[in-house]
């Protein structure tokens, strides 16, 4: 069962929100319901779907020993 639900938000945030919600081919309702779903202990199981450059990424650092040092020095060397 959908219940409305109102809220008052700021302008901005509510312009925000709309375009975050456009971006991304979902509803600002869907968002909301998600971001509800996550705050509960048992969130709505959904299956998502990896984009496609997630899955070509998927396991590419298996059994490697890279980690948050490295990372840090990695960055600290780009913009240092």
């Amino acid at each position: 069962m959908q219940t409305k639900l109102t809220l008052r938000i700021d302008d901005k945030l509510i312009d925000r929100a709309k375009t975050y919600a456009k971006k991304n081919g979902t509803s600002v309702s869907q968002v909301v319901a998600r971001y509800f779903s996550v705050l509960d202990e048992n969130p709505i199981s959904e299956k998502h779907e990896l984009t496609p450059l997630v899955k070509s990424l998927k396991g590419s650092l298996k059994g490697t020993k890279v980690g948050r040092e490295d990372y840090r020095k990695y960055l600290e060397e780009k913009y240092l």
